[in-house]
């Protein structure tokens, strides 16, 4: 910052160019059920402290008050709930970079409580009881202990007594000894895909910009994942029992960049032809296919059927793939020979494919007996 802005300019300052004044919550709630989200999380509060809606414990540092004097949360809860079928959650970090209670607590080693007491379980419990999310992703725990922020006596009010404790799902971030050991879901760290299958539900939180969660104006067009990596990021993750949270950081008036609207308007449409593969499904007994490169499998088992779903990432040449985890049979549609220990798939020609705007990656669906 002293490189690049005036003496004594602090990272507050920042908060009165924050106009969001182009923020529309029905555009971006349009949007999200557009790219064939199933749930959206809006930061409400990140670790430098500023809240998203007008929070009481966050005096003068909120979006009511300082910046667009919106409660830029409320009103995406309400579109979300109201116009779309989407759950809303909310991000919210534990920490802050320069409270001056937080500081202190720190400074003692943790000996005192006094930034949890008067500001983070406060805040949380009015988080909760006024916007009331499905999902609440925690961040910024990793300093201390779940000790230090009382984790264990929110979540038990959170589960039992709060409007949502038939609802809500959290994830891991609660203290430095919890990452990855407790949770609805786990995230482990940021960007989070083993390629291997968990045996603990866990969630890939990545961003579309390869560097940053917020808006770069000076990032390069090389470091955006392509639609294609998006859609392999999301194949990957459910192979493996994973879901995938995609980040996009929108700008200081409130406009999510073009680029971002167009990477998840084009997962959006490959969804609607390949969701089946998705949404619902299971982790196959193999999660990719180890002898062709570029495979990934998921399953949905319904009455005396499974149906094995092949996600194929690369188009082959030439025009056919070996698919090594399934054996049984394919219907009709496609060309196809095989044995019980893999099945020899023609592709389609790829101008038809083109033709008929498949794009990205290609699923066949197989179809076998249960044993």
């Amino acid at each position: 910052m002293a490189k690049n802005f005036k003496p004594g300019f602090t990272y507050q300052d920042f908060a009165r160019d924050f106009t969001a004044e182009h923020f529309d919550a029905s555009y971006w709630a349009n949007l999200f059920a557009k790219s064939g989200a199933k749930y959206v999380v809006l930061t409400s509060k990140h670790h430098e402290g500023y809240t998203m809606w007008p929070s009481k414990y966050s005096f003068s540092w909120n979006a009511q008050d300082v910046g667009p004097h919106r409660d830029l949360l409320g009103e995406l809860a309400e579109v979300i709930r109201n116009e779309t079928h989407m759950h809303f959650g909310v991000y919210h970090s534990l920490y802050e970079w320069y409270n001056p209670l937080y500081m202190s607590d720190r400074e003692s080693n943790y000996t005192k409580q006094e930034f949890v007491e008067h500001k983070v379980f406060p805040e949380m419990l009015e988080l909760v009881e006024k916007y009331r999310p499905e999902i609440l992703w925690s961040d910024g725990e990793w300093e201390a202990s779940d000790e230090y922020w009382r984790s264990k006596d929110f979540l038990v009010w959170l589960y039992n007594d709060s409007p949502v404790s038939e609802t809500v799902v959290t994830n891991d971030r609660w203290g430095s000894n919890i990452l990855c050991k407790h949770g609805d879901f786990y995230t482990c760290q940021d960007r989070y895909n083993p390629g291997v299958l968990q045996p603990h539900k866990w969630e890939n939180a990545m961003t579309i910009d390869r560097q940053s969660w917020g808006y770069r104006v000076d990032a390069k067009l090389k470091d955006y994942l392509s639609s294609k990596e998006l859609i392999s990021e999301l194949a990957s993750t459910v192979s493996c029992g994973g879901n995938l949270l995609v980040n996009v950081g929108p700008t200081k008036e409130g406009i999510i960049a073009p680029i971002f609207e167009e990477r998840l308007r084009d997962m959006g449409e490959w969804l609607q032809e390949n969701g089946e593969a998705i949404y619902a499904t299971t982790p196959w007994k193999y999660q990719n296919d180890t002898q062709t490169n570029g495979v990934w499998y998921t399953s949905r088992h319904k009455g005396q059927r499974i149906s094995v779903f092949a996600i194929v990432l690369n188009y082959p040449t030439p025009a056919n793939i070996t698919l090594y985890a399934l054996g049984g049979k394919f219907d009709d549609k496609s060309k196809w020979t095989g044995t019980t220990q893999f099945v020899n798939v023609e592709f389609p020609p790829k101008n038809e494919l083109d033709t008929r705007n498949l794009r990205f990656a290609w699923t066949f669906r197989i179809d076998l007996p249960k044993a």
